[in-house]
Formats: C-alpha cells, structure tokens, sequence
C-alpha cells in the first residue's frame, strides 16, 4: 500500500510540473525582422502581424528600437485610435529594445509618441488570453493612418528620408539562452520530485 501511495504521489508531481511546463511563457518579437519602427505599410503591418499570434498572461513583447527614435507606450482604445499619448497605462519605455510582459487578459494597445508615428501605422493591438485553448483572434481591421499635411510648398522637401538600420542598440534575438526561466524551474522542479522519489525507493 506504501508504495501505491508514493507511485501516486511521484505520478500527480509529475503531472504538475508538467502543465508547469506546457504553461512556459513566449517571447514575441513586434513587428519579427522589421522591429518597432514607421512602417512603409502603415497601421496594416502589426495589426497582420499580431493577428497570426496567439498572446497569453506571462508573454513578453520585445520591442526592437533605437533609443531617442521611437519609444513604447501602453495607452486605452481611445488613445490608441486617436494616436494620442493621453491616460497612458504605466511608464513610457524609452530605451530600446523594451521588453513588455503581458500580465492581464483582454485587449492591449501600445503606440510610438514621436512624431507622427503612431498616425502613420506605428501602433500595436493585441489581444491577451489566460489558456493557449482560446482560438486565435480575428484580426482587426486596419486603421487608415491619417497623413499630415504638408508644412512646405515644395512636395520635395516633405518626402520621408530612408532610414537607416538601428546602431544604437543590439535587436533582441531569441535563442537557447534567452529563452524564459520557466525551464529553469521545470528543470528544479524535476530535481526537486527526484530526490523525493529517491527518498521513497532507498
């Protein structure tokens, strides 16, 4: 009877530790190769970009920017469609690359307060859920971003200038050592149900 009890106790452990695992945060890159930048596409490439990807409470958005370019703020839905930094939801993130943990379920908006950015596409919706069982989200439809006007008679002087590459920061790149500390504390969580199993057995 002992050691039904200490194989049961071993298995519900196990069984633990590995929706522990299976619940392992994921780290999403905004915006993947072009990072958190004015996009050439306008409001359409993240609002496409985020509606292939499943967010869950406990990811984490990396946001890969320049420092003193662009910067990364939380905003409410109306900020958000009026491209204006009013009630902002936490701190402005400044230094790039900023990384954003999601932390609640539902919708979440972020916005570039620079400039005109946010009014020519630089702006993020996502859609956060408790359990990777929800379904995918609909994407949204995309938001026509509003071009200013022209401060210069001559259209020449208000043509964007090519940007170039980010120096001022390393782009975050996922990789085997950056991945999230939920496989360190699987790993201790088997070592710890080991020694236990040990203690049963001799």
């Amino acid at each position: 009877m002992a050691r039904f009890m200490s194989i049961a106790f071993v298995g519900i452990i196990i069984a633990v530790a590995l929706v522990q695992f299976t619940a392992a945060q994921t780290v999403h890159v905004v915006g993947d190769d072009l990072g958190w930048t004015v996009p050439q596409n306008g409001a359409s490439t993240y609002s496409n970009w985020a509606a292939n990807k499943r967010f869950m409470v406990g990811d984490i958005l990396v946001f890969n920017f320049t420092t003193n370019q662009h910067d990364v703020l939380q905003v409410p839905k109306a900020s958000f469609d009026a491209c204006t930094n009013a009630n902002p939801i936490g701190n402005m993130l400044t230094n790039g690359p900023a990384n954003v943990t999601l932390d609640s379920t539902g919708q979440q908006y972020y916005i570039c307060t620079i400039g005109g950015h946010c009014q020519l596409g630089q702006k993020l919706a996502v859609t956060v859920s408790a359990t990777s069982a929800s379904p995918l989200p609909a994407p949204s439809p995309a938001a026509t971003p509003t071009t200013p006007s022209p401060t210069s008679a001559t259209p020449t002087d208000c043509t964007p200038a090519p940007t170039s590459a980010p120096t001022g920061s390393t782009p975050f790149e996922p990789n085997a050592t950056t991945n999230s500390s939920s496989l360190a504390v699987f790993a201790s969580s088997l070592l710890s149900i080991l020694a236990i199993v040990m203690g049963f057995i001799f």
